[in-house]
């Protein structure tokens, strides 16, 4: 696996190294000793407590979406279909916050993206559907779930622009960065 930096640094992509031939493919999903070395977490690797799974279709946008308590770390990842997924630094005393990252995770790329505590998260369904894991270093705790908007225009988000957002009532009523809660 090799980590590709991202412009947050502490937001990583990750590329596995993939075995294949005509039978399939294998490769190793998660490693916590080569995870702590790419991601640079020099007291280990996070604990991860919870896997979660969803299935979205075309156009799904979920997000932006963070605990503020209870904070958690995210090891995504789609193992069928495409999605834009994107990370928003939330940490006011960081010098990236407000700024954002995205890329394309896909069953064909095998990408995954770590995103620690502190960002809030979403993505955006860019084939016919797809299925979404992820990791994660803390247990939901829907009480302090918020969300920001998606569409934020002092973040910026250069969502795909064939997407035609399908949003839930929650993110329909996510807020805008200046009048969220954030991480110190």
């Amino acid at each position: 696996m090799k980590a590709v930096p991202t412009s947050i640094e502490d937001v990583v992509i990750l590329e596995p190294k993939v075995f294949g031939d005509d039978r399939g493919f294998f490769y190793e999903s998660y490693n916590e000793r080569r995870f702590a070395e790419l991601t640079g977490q020099l007291r280990g690797a996070p604990r991860f407590v919870q896997d979660n799974h969803s299935k979205s279709a075309k156009n799904v946008l979920r997000g932006l979406h963070y605990q503020i308590q209870q904070a958690q770390g995210k090891l995504v990842r789609v193992i069928a279909g495409e999605v834009f997924d994107v990370a928003v630094d939330i940490r006011r005393s960081s010098p990236t916050f407000g700024r954002w990252v995205g890329v394309t995770l896909s069953a064909a790329n095998q990408r995954q993206m770590w995103i620690p505590a502190g960002f809030a998260h979403g993505f955006a369904v860019t084939s016919e559907s797809a299925e979404f894991l992820y990791k994660t270093t803390d247990y939901w705790a829907p009480e302090h779930e918020r969300c920001i908007m998606w569409n934020d225009p002092s973040i910026g988000i250069e969502w795909p622009s064939d997407v035609r957002p399908l949003l839930s009532d929650k993110d329909r009523r996510g807020k805008l960065l200046t009048d969220a809660e954030v991480f110190s």
